[in-house]
């Protein structure tokens, strides 16, 4: 039998605050939670009290950083909160394993790994200026701009590239957990946000990249766009497709359509 991730993002326990109200039904052995589930280090208690219940009934939560994680703070301290989070986890028997995927691997067995990275898109220079303006990761992440946020997605699909053509190698199967998206497939874009001209903020078109391309890659879930997906993307030269999903929330007073608190995917 295959290991199964329950896939969860965008929870948005922040606003408002319901970190204690939103219970987790365990449908699978790990949980993927992939960004936006809350602010660290404003709610930095609640936080980690709502993780730490997770840890008490999955065998591994996966995080991966959202933007929303860094809001009313910064980068660096939100990911310090986060891997000090990870060593104390560490050290406590009785809780299963956090794992901060911020470029990092996981492996479920000597066959099958699941990578993760938060894969900030790509922003064009003519887009610069309006989505600086548009969007709150501007206005609340502290020493955060749109040319370092470039850097971030340089960093994160270089790292994810390598891994994967390394792990391809080694005849490992994978699955990529990430909080950006990496497809602009119509179907994996709301109908209303397409041809925005803050699009490149939410996702960026990975099918020609090693990590998109790999036969050993199965699947990829992704959030930050609060529009839930779930299909296959050709990949052509004989590769079987690769399935795409999400599993989004959104805020409390706006639930996505398909949000399914019990989904999961099969590794």
């Amino acid at each position: 039998m295959p290991a199964t991730v329950q896939i969860l993002s965008d929870l948005h326990l922040e606003a408002p605050p319901t970190y204690d109200d939103f219970e987790v039904v365990p449908k699978a052995p790990y949980l993927g939670l992939l960004g936006d589930i809350g602010t660290i280090e404003k709610h930095k208690d609640e936080c980690l009290k709502f993780l730490t219940a997770q840890l008490k009934q999955f065998r591994a939560v996966l995080f991966v950083p959202g933007n929303h994680e860094a809001y009313h703070s910064d980068w660096p301290t939100t990911l310090e909160i986060l891997r000090n989070f990870e060593h104390d986890v560490a050290r406590d028997e009785s809780l299963g394993d956090f794992v901060l995927l911020d470029r990092a691997v996981f492996r479920l067995d000597e066959n099958t790994a699941i990578l993760g990275c938060s894969l900030f898109s790509h922003v064009p220079p003519e887009r610069y200026s309006i989505v600086r303006r548009s969007l709150n990761d501007f206005y609340q992440t502290r020493d955060w701009n749109v040319a370092l946020h470039n850097e971030a997605h340089e960093r994160d699909l270089a790292w994810l590239n390598q891994q994967v053509a390394a792990l391809d190698e080694a005849g490992v199967n994978m699955i990529i957990l990430s909080h950006w998206s990496p497809s602009t497939d119509s179907r994996a874009v709301e109908p209303r946000h397409a041809g925005s001209d803050i699009a490149t903020a939410f996702s960026t078109d990975l099918s020609g990249e090693v990590c998109f391309q790999s036969a050993r890659v199965k699947a990829w879930a992704f959030g930050h766009t609060h529009y839930n997906c779930d299909f296959e993307a050709q990949r052509g030269d004989g590769v079987a497709p690769l399935r795409i999903l999400t599993n989004q929330r959104g805020y409390t007073f706006a639930t996505a359509e398909g949000f399914d608190e019990e989904k999961t995917v099969a590794c």
